[in-house]
């Protein structure tokens, strides 16, 4: 009798990002060098490019293939900006966020203590994709965090209103 398959590989999540990139084997080397990420895995096509690659950030794997417009696979670079943001928890949120803007990222969101728990702030790599880095340092009960929700809002019109009449003078 066969062996019982897992239908979801043994380390892998139901839900695996699967980046296009152009310059793939340069992305592998950033994501190591300032995410720590680790490389599972490489396989190059007949021109020596990354057919598809695997690397492990905590407990999640990412899948990454160079760019293929030939296929439709386009890049963020070749689509003028990305859709989505790889969400990656951390341990320490202040030394990864410093590395990956060392090694090239581009800070979207400076990193803040937010209302819902997190410490949290946004970037974009090198390569175009999107990455929200936080470490959870709060719990906060549901009703906390609606009064929170609230109050950062009316801040942010605030702060809105505020910059929109600065330069009426």
């Amino acid at each position: 009798m066969a062996k019982k398959v897992n239908p979801i590989p043994e380390g892998y999540h139901s839900v695996t990002p699967y980046l296009c990139i152009k310059d793939a084997a340069r992305a592998l080397e950033f994501y190591k060098e300032s995410l720590g990420a680790k490389e599972v895995t490489r396989m190059n096509g007949p021109d020596g490019k990354i057919a598809h690659a695997e690397i492990k950030l905590g407990d999640s794997m990412i899948m990454i293939a160079e760019e293929n417009p030939q296929n439709e696979v386009r890049s963020p670079q070749s689509l003028g900006g990305s859709t989505v943001s790889i969400f990656l928890y951390v341990d320490n949120v202040d030394a990864l966020f410093n590395k990956a803007l060392s090694a090239g990222a581009k800070q979207v969101q400076p990193l803040a203590d937010q209302f819902w728990g997190d410490r949290y702030g946004r970037l974009t790599d090198p390569f175009g994709h999107s990455w929200s880095l936080a470490q959870h340092i709060e719990d906060v009960a549901p009703e906390e965090m609606g009064r929170r929700a609230q109050e950062a809002a009316k801040a942010a019109a605030q702060r809105a209103q505020a910059a929109g009449h600065s330069g009426q003078h």
